[in-house]
């Protein structure tokens, strides 16, 4: 048995779901808390103070956005949401509310893997106050400090408003950052409907830092919710499919 690793809440009302879960996060070294409803899983939260939650959203007795909206108001644990709704509206309540990522099922044991190690180093980090000085991810250098960025050891230069864009996506890679959020950092709270103007710098930004705009690996869109940094992944993971077809 792995070494146990941090403590994960699944809130989940589906049998065969948590059984999935738990066969696969217990295996990576994590210890399990399970909730079958979002009352169940507020009370968990707060007696056992978990590291990570992850959300199913069709829970019996509650939306999980509504869960997620309660949990925010006294913890900033990380929460990943996890359900079968796929509809923009959903993705961009749950991120709103204070949900830190979204998955739709079914997903890949690998990329939930994946997810949660992100999520808990951004909450290591919030936690301890601490920004790294430089960002690094296939061949793509972010110098805070020095406010440079470089491609495969050669100087990009941008301008103010793509290196705030850049910054602030890095900042936060593998997060998803809705349009609204995005605006309201980059822009100011006055500009959070305005999406063409992220829609003409994030335009501009991939066509200077990445090899194939059209095809990008770092600057993903998430249609209709916003963007997201893709760094570089540490494990591809098990190829298994997580989840099912039920609207939860």
């Amino acid at each position: 048995m792995p070494e146990q690793k941090e403590s994960i809440l699944l809130i989940e009302d589906e049998p065969q779901m948590r059984r999935l879960l738990r066969v696969v996060l217990q295996g990576h070294g994590y210890r399990m808390l399970e909730a079958e409803t979002g009352e169940e899983g507020l009370t968990q939260a707060a007696l056992r103070n978990p590291e990570l939650v992850l959300l199913d959203l069709g829970l019996p007795d509650m939306d999980g956005i509504e869960v997620a909206r309660r949990l925010r108001q006294w913890s900033d644990v990380p929460v990943i949401v996890i359900s079968a709704r796929g509809q923009e509206t959903d993705k961009i309540k749950a991120l709103d509310e204070g949900a830190d990522d979204y998955l739709i099922k079914p997903f890949g044991a690998g990329e939930l893997l994946a997810r949660i190690r992100v999520a808990m180093r951004h909450s290591a980090t919030r936690k301890s106050g601490r920004k790294e000085p430089v960002f690094l991810s296939d061949g793509l250098k972010i110098d805070f400090v020095k406010r440079q960025v470089f491609l495969n050891d050669k100087e990009i230069h941008l301008t103010p408003i793509e290196y705030k864009l850049l910054s602030l996506l890095a900042g936060n890679a593998g997060m998803v950052l809705t349009h609204g959020q995005i605006l309201k950092e980059v822009w100011g709270p006055n500009f959070v409907r305005q999406t063409q103007y992220l829609r003409v710098y994030m335009t501009q930004l991939r066509h200077k830092i990445e090899a194939d705009p059209a095809r990008p690996r770092f600057l993903i869109n998430e249609p209709g919710v916003g963007y997201r940094f893709k760094a570089c992944i540490e494990k591809p993971g098990d190829g298994e499919d997580l989840g099912g077809s039920r609207e939860s």
